[in-house]
């Protein structure tokens, strides 16, 4: 029924390059590449929150900073993330949204790496956006 995976030097890709060889290109680790993409995604979620603790400063935001930023510079082997200042107000409940939304891919990134600091950390962000949009919802 299926085609037994074949091993060896008649294994042939099924996806040649324009070149016959993909040795002219740097390659990266699936780990590195989730590494990467997890780092994107706390950064964002560190520059939304940024933007929320200039909203509405809390004790809960800025240790959030922290946190993000110190895993953002883990993932990126001690580089610190850049931050930036707000410009513009922006609708908090918008921001939640988003944060929320960038919470839950790190959390998937995370946990498809098994990096259980940084699953843990987006899963907590996940539940404070939540709980922030709760009263906003019910008012509507």
């Amino acid at each position: 029924m299926y085609e037994p995976i074949r091993t060896g030097p008649s294994r042939r890709s099924a996806h040649p390059t324009m070149a016959g060889t993909t040795s002219n290109f740097p390659h990266r680790s699936r780990e590195e590449e989730l590494d990467i993409q997890l780092a994107g995604h706390l950064a964002a979620l560190l520059a939304v929150t940024d933007e929320l603790r200039a909203l509405a400063p809390s004790a809960d935001l800025d240790t959030a900073a922290e946190r993000l930023a110190a895993q953002v510079s883990r993932l990126r082997g001690g580089r610190a993330p850049l931050r930036a200042s707000t410009t513009a107000a922006t609708d908090p409940s918008t921001l939640h949204q988003r944060a929320h939304a960038l919470a839950g891919r790190a959390l998937v990134v995370a946990a498809s790496r098994a990096d259980t600091a940084a699953a843990i950390l987006a899963a907590e962000r996940m539940d404070a956006h939540a709980a922030a949009q709760e009263p906003i919802s019910a008012a509507h």
